[in-house]
């Protein structure tokens, strides 16, 4: 399962806002090669199943994810940072062994 932070489930309302997307468009969350560390996070909004999703609901956001990034996110925390190190999305994964400088890729 994926937790979201009160900071993530406001940036990602108001991007659905922002973009129109209705009540049947999600948070997808995958797990890709590559990134300094190996494996690098995506995230984006979708709207159609693929087969082997997994689906979780935090603090009334739908979140999405493939059964191969589901093994490397399980136990996630999605939060947001608006600070002076920068913007964005960030993830803090447990099962990381090490993480990249810039927080965007990991190895386990």
């Amino acid at each position: 399962m994926i937790t979201v932070t009160d900071k993530a489930k406001s940036r990602i309302e108001e991007i659905m806002k922002d973009e129109q997307y209705d009540s049947n468009y999600f948070v997808r969350v995958a797990v890709e090669s590559g990134g300094c560390s190996g494996l690098s996070y995506k995230l984006n909004f979708d709207n159609e199943e693929k087969k082997g999703d997994q689906f979780f609901e935090d603090k009334g956001v739908k979140v999405c994810l493939d059964i191969k990034s589901f093994l490397y996110l399980a136990g996630t925390e999605l939060d947001y940072s608006d600070g002076l190190d920068g913007k964005g999305f960030e993830f803090h994964n447990p099962n990381a062994s090490r993480t990249c400088a810039c927080g965007e890729s990991f190895s386990v």
